[in-house]
């Protein structure tokens, strides 16, 4: 018998209690066939992406297993008058299509805006959003949602004080910055990364210098003036 990609495990929602399930891909789904070099995975069965998201059937509480563990009283309520309150009953358990996985990041990213949830997390969703665009050749909104999410990555770096130890932060800076064609500010998260002495992460100093020399190569054939960095 053919083993199933997915199965399902129980979560009890924060917010209301109730206990349901959810689907997930068995590890042994999970090999990407490619990787984009700003980690989005491409799958040949089902795309493990597509269920991070957990859904509560009853409240329409959305949260990935990073998110917070349990709710103040003040995010309850507000997540109870902005979306509890307004919650048709529906079950996001089963198997996913692109549509059904953008609704639920997309109920996860209002429910983390909601509850005031940390940048990290509200980064992650929004990326995430972005890579469904791309899936489907949309360009136009996967980079307004890489835009959104270099936002939301810049403010992690800045408040929680990761300075020169998130090499992989930082390189994601750059490389969106690339993506959405902001060539100099990518130039520069690249360039901190290959120099600054601190940073020990060898896969991503070398993903950096890579993407550094992309970068060069996309700015003399677009007619961009390099920067001082990298002439010479």
């Amino acid at each position: 018998m053919e083993l199933e990609p997915l199965y399902q495990i129980k979560v009890t929602c924060i917010h209301c209690e109730n206990e349901f399930s959810t689907s997930r891909v068995r590890p042994s789904f999970k090999r990407a066939t490619r990787t984009d070099t700003d980690f989005c995975g491409y799958y040949q069965k089902e795309n493990p992406d597509y269920y991070v998201v957990r859904v509560c059937p009853s409240c329409g509480f959305a949260s990935t297993e990073n998110s917070a563990s349990r709710l103040t009283d003040r995010q309850n309520a507000l997540f109870e008058d902005a979306i509890a309150s307004r919650f048709n009953k529906k079950s996001y358990g089963g198997h996913r299509d692109w549509d059904t996985a953008l609704e639920t990041y997309k109920l996860a990213l209002i429910c983390a805006q909601t509850i005031g949830e940390t940048d990290r997390i509200i980064a992650s969703l929004l990326h995430h959003i972005a890579w469904l665009y791309r899936y489907q050749s949309n360009v136009e909104q996967e980079k307004r949602f890489l835009e959104f999410a270099l936002e939301a990555y810049i403010r992690v770096y800045e408040n929680e004080g990761v300075g020169g130890s998130d090499a992989r932060l930082m390189y994601l800076i750059g490389e969106l910055y690339r993506r959405v064609g902001n060539y100099n500010d990518a130039v520069k998260w690249f360039g901190r990364v290959i120099n600054d002495k601190r940073i020990v992460d060898a896969a991503m100093i070398r993903a950096s210098r890579e993407q550094w020399a992309l970068l060069r190569e996309e700015m003399l054939s677009g007619g961009h003036e390099l920067p001082e960095e990298m002439r010479g």
